[in-house]
C-alpha cells in the first residue's frame, strides 16, 4: 500500500518518524491540511523505495519536520519566470525554456520554522536611492515536485512513474542580491538557510490528481498576495522534469520548485518586502499549507555596506 500524504515528524517520545498522516473523520480527504496532522501510521523502510511499510503503529504527532531528512535531500532545482502573469508584472518576456538555478540543501526547512533573514541579507534595496531604505526580502508560493526514482532523459509519457509525490514551499527571495547588486545572481539572492521552507507533507499523485490546475495562494500577516492557478504555469509539470532529466539524472529525493504566480512584492509598483516578524503563509490547493515567520538576525556579519 502506497502513502497519502506522507510527513516527518517528531512525537510525543521526542523520536522522529515518516507517516501516513491519518485523517479525521470531522474532515474530508479532499479539503485536509497536512499541517493539522494530530496522528499517523508509521512508516518504516525506506520511503524512496518499493521497500518501505505502513504500519498499524500509530503515533501523535508533536512537530512537522522538513517532509525529506537532511540526509535523503537531494539536488533543490527550481525555475524562474514559469508563471504568465509574473513575467508581465516584472515586465519579463516568456521564455522559451525553462530558466532554471539551485538553492543549497541547507536552505530547506518545515513547514512552520522560521525564515531567518541573516545580516548578510538585510543589504538596503537600492544603493542610489536615498529613499529605499528596506531590504527586499520577497515571498513566492510554488508548487514542488518530489522525484521518487534515478532517471535520465524521461519521456514526457513516462514522467509519472518518476513523481513521488507534491509539496507547497515559499521560495524566499532577496531582490538586491539577486538582481542590483547581483547581475541576475538568482543563487546569491536565494541562497541562505531555511529560504526554502516546504512541505507540510509529501502529498501523493493519487489525491492531487492533476498538478497542472490547483489554487495556489500566498498570505503576508492575512492579506492575500498571490491568488492563481498552477494553470499559469508557462511550462508545466510534465514538460519540466522531461527538460530537467535531459543530460542530466533526476535522484530519489531531488525536489523541483516550479516557478510562482503574479503577486509577489517585486512586481508592486510599491512593493511590500518581507519585514521582521511578517508571517507568511503559502497555500496550494489538495497539498496544504506552510506557514512560516520571518526573524531577522540581530548579530552577524557586517561587512557589506549594510
Amino acid at each position: 500500500m502506497s502513502f497519502k500524504r506522507l510527513i516527518r515528524f517528531v512525537s510525543t517520545d521526542s523520536k522522529v518518524y515518516f507517516g501516513d498522516a491519518i485523517v479525521p473523520s470531522t474532515t474530508t480527504p479532499e479539503t485536509f491540511d497536512p499541517r493539522f496532522t494530530k496522528e499517523a501510521h508509521v512508516i518504516v523502510g525506506d520511503v524512496f523505495s518499493s521497500s518501505y511499510t505502513i504500519t498499524n503503529q500509530i503515533k501523535p504527532v508533536a512537530q512537522l519536520l522538513c517532509p525529506i531528512a537532511p540526509s535523503q535531500l537531494g539536488t533543490v532545482r527550481l525555475i524562474g519566470l514559469n508563471y504568465s502573469k509574473h513575467a508581465a508584472e516584472l515586465g519579463s518576456p516568456k521564455p522559451k525554456f525553462p530558466v532554471g538555478f539551485y538553492k543549497p540543501a541547507t536552505a530547506a526547512a518545515g513547514p512552520n520554522d522560521s525564515i531567518i533573514v541573516p545580516r548578510f541579507a538585510q543589504v538596503v534595496g537600492n544603493p542610489n536611492d536615498p529613499k529605499d531604505t528596506k531590504p527586499q526580502v520577497d515571498y513566492e508560493t510554488e508548487l514542488v515536485v518530489v522525484i521518487g526514482k534515478a532517471g535520465t532523459n524521461i519521456p514526457k509519457d513516462k514522467v509519472s512513474e518518476y513523481i513521488l509525490g507534491y509539496s507547497v514551499g515559499n521560495d524566499v527571495s532577496q531582490r538586491t542580491w539577486q538582481i542590483a547588486r547581483g547581475g541576475s545572481q538568482f543563487t546569491t539572492g536565494k541562497m541562505f538557510d531555511t529560504w526554502a521552507p516546504f512541505g507540510p507533507a509529501i502529498v501523493s499523485p493519487s489525491v492531487v490528481g492533476n498538478p497542472n490546475d490547483l489554487q495556489i495562494s500566498s498570505y503576508v500577516n492575512g492579506e492575500l498576495r498571490q491568488d492563481s492557478t498552477t494553470g499559469d504555469m508557462i511550462f508545466d509539470v510534465v514538460e519540466l522534469v522531461h527538460f530537467l532529466s535531459q543530460g542530466t539524472t533526476l535522484m530519489p529525493g531531488d525536489i523541483i520548485w516550479t516557478g510562482t504566480p503574479g503577486g509577489v512584492a517585486a512586481g508592486m509598483k510599491d512593493p511590500k518586502w518581507l519585514q521582521d516578524g511578517d508571517v507568511c503563509v503559502c497555500k496550494l490547493e489538495k497539498v496544504g499549507t506552510v506557514q512560516n515567520k520571518v526573524v531577522f538576525e540581530k548579530d552577524g556579519f557586517r561587512d557589506w555596506k549594510l
